[in-house]
């Protein structure tokens, strides 16, 4: 999925407003590099980047996706069934 510009700039904009007030969370199932596919503008996605993990903790859980693996299932089972 891509963020256009204005999207990205609107999600920028939240991030500096909260910078240094309040946490923020973000869960994603693509890992920081494969960012710049996210955003249009890459200039824009790195800025977004930067201001995510300045001063940030990253958790990688590595962990496959549930949802993702449970989808996968019922397709199986349609498949077969």
């Amino acid at each position: 999925m891509e963020l256009d510009r204005r999207g990205a700039g609107l999600l920028f904009q939240v991030l500096t407003e909260r910078e240094e007030k309040n946490s923020v969370a973000i869960a994603s199932n693509k890992s920081l590099c494969g960012w710049t596919k996210t955003f249009t503008d890459p200039r824009l996605g790195a800025a977004i980047v930067d201001r995510l993990t300045f001063g940030g903790s990253i958790i990688e859980s590595g962990i496959d996706s549930y949802r993702l693996a449970t989808t996968r299932a019922r397709g199986e089972q349609q498949v077969i069934g």
